[in-house]
Parts: C-alpha cells; sequence; structure tokens
C-alpha cells in the first residue's frame, strides 16, 4: 500500500507540473498576442497573411514546409518582396540567414554567388592562397595578377593577366586571405587545379600599365620613347664629333692632291 501510495503521489505531482507548464505557455501565448493586437490597434492598416520562419534559417539552407508557418501582417510594415505564397519560399535556397519569426522574402533567396561576374569565354576557379602567397593579402577583386606556380625544382609562370573575381578577404570582413577565385581560360582549369594541389601557388601584381607594352614590343621601343635631351639625344652629339685619324682625311672633289696644313707648301712648290 505505501508503495502504491508514492506512485500516485509521484504521478500527481508530474500532472501538477505539466499543468502548470501549460499554464505558463498560456500566459505568455496570450501576452504575445496582446501585444501584437495593441501594435495593429496602434497602426492600424490592411492585414496580410504572410509566410514567416519559424525557426532560423542558415544561407544555403533550402526552405522546406517544415520551416515556414503564415500570420497575420499590417501590410504597410511589410517589406517590398515579402512572401504571401508558401509555395514561393518552399524547395528554394537561401542565401542569406533568416531568424526566427522573420517575414521571408524572395530576395533572401538570392545567392551571394550570382554577384560573381565571369567575363564571357572565361571559367571561374578558386585556389588557396595565403597572404604571403597573395601579395601579402593585398590582392582585391578586379585586380589582374600573374600566377606562378613554384616547387622543390623550379617555378613557372602559370598564367598571365589572371583577373581576381573574389577573395576570402573581400567576402568575409576582417578576414585574412584564404582562397582567391581567377577567371581562366576553360582549357587551363585543369592545369590551374593541378598546380594548385601539387605545387605552391604565387601571385604577382604588376605596376599599373605593366612594364611589358601591350604591342608585345621590346625595351628598345621604350628608349626611342624617351624624352628630348636625355637618351635620345646622345646620337646625335656623337654624330658631331669630329673625325680622328686617316679617316679624317677627304680627298678633294678634283682629284688633286690636298692642300698641306698650316698652309705650308710642298718641296715641289719650293722648285
Amino acid at each position: 500500500m505505501a508503495i502504491n501510495k508514492t506512485k500516485w503521489g509521484a504521478l500527481a505531482c508530474g500532472l501538477c507540473c505539466a499543468l502548470c507548464v501549460a499554464l505558463y505557455l498560456a500566459s505568455v501565448r496570450g501576452e504575445v498576442d496582446a501585444a501584437r493586437a495593441e501594435a495593429l490597434e496602434r497602426y492600424g492598416g490592411d492585414q496580410v497573411e504572410v509566410c514567416v520562419a519559424k525557426r532560423d534559417l542558415a544561407a544555403g539552407e533550402v526552405v522546406d514546409a517544415s520551416a515556414v508557418v503564415t500570420k497575420m501582417w499590417v501590410a504597410d510594415l511589410l517589406p517590398d518582396t515579402a512572401v504571401t505564397d508558401s509555395s514561393q519560399i518552399i524547395g528554394k535556397r537561401l542565401g542569406s540567414n533568416v531568424i526566427k519569426g522573420e517575414v521571408l522574402c524572395s530576395r533572401r533567396t538570392e545567392m551571394s554567388d550570382s554577384e560573381l561576374a565571369v567575363p564571357a569565354g572565361m571559367a571561374a576557379i578558386s585556389v588557396p592562397a595565403r597572404p604571403v602567397q597573395a601579395v601579402g593579402g593585398s590582392v582585391e577583386p578586379g585586380m589582374e595578377v600573374d600566377v606562378y606556380a613554384t616547387g622543390p625544382v623550379s617555378t613557372t609562370k602559370l598564367v598571365g593577366g589572371a583577373l581576381i573575381l573574389a577573395t576570402s578577404a573581400a567576402s568575409e570582413s576582417g578576414a585574412t586571405a584564404e582562397w582567391v577565385t581567377l577567371a581562366v581560360e576553360p582549357e587551363r582549369v585543369q592545369e590551374v587545379v593541378a598546380a594548385a594541389q601539387n605545387l605552391e601557388l604565387y601571385f604577382a601584381l604588376p605596376a599599373l600599365g605593366g612594364s611589358t607594352p601591350s604591342d608585345g614590343s621590346t625595351g628598345e621601343g621604350v628608349r626611342d620613347s624617351a624624352p628630348q635631351g636625355q637618351e635620345a639625344a646622345e646620337p646625335s652629339a656623337s654624330a658631331e664629333a669630329p673625325l680622328e685619324g686617316p679617316a679624317a682625311e677627304t680627298p678633294p672633289a678634283s682629284g688633286q692632291p690636298a692642300a698641306p696644313e698650316n698652309g705650308a707648301m710642298g718641296e715641289g712648290a719650293n722648285l
């Protein structure tokens, strides 16, 4: 009998606890509904049924039916792209985080990689890049870099003038360079992947305008364009210098022997 009384007492305590929890939840829900009703009365306006996040949703997650709930919302307080039909959001992949209770918007399904504009005829590929390999982590999207692959034996220029599309430092505020996305020719992708797996990649940032002319000319063309009065003036100065030695003697046009220098006459003249 004592054991039965103990069991009944424990069961009664459990029921009382469950009842208290239910009453507390009901009171909290009542307070929320009252606050909502007060807000609706304060702001007024038409109410629209919209889709709201039932739980926290992470970027990249595909929205399913269990994560969506519909609620009445003041139309004047809704964002422009608020979803009113669950079929518009279910099955879509989120491009950013959504917190619980937030009104779902179609803009949230826009993936951030849609901003990655890959030039026509090129392919985007990401390769690892520590700060020391990426010019101290100073490379940014829009820059053009030369990519070098180095190993135990040799170093070769893998890609020249590769356009940087994105970096880990630019994607995350305060982050250091860990990867770089480049635009390369599709036929070079396999070569770049193999180099990234087996070798170390270094990124060189040329000076603005580059040191080599775009027409492929050598440094001689650059010398010819030197400012007047410097290197270009040297050949004309040497051309004006008098010649020395036998080469300086120029035969006369008439074919007669040249007169001696300083006005001196030869022996034939004395005779």
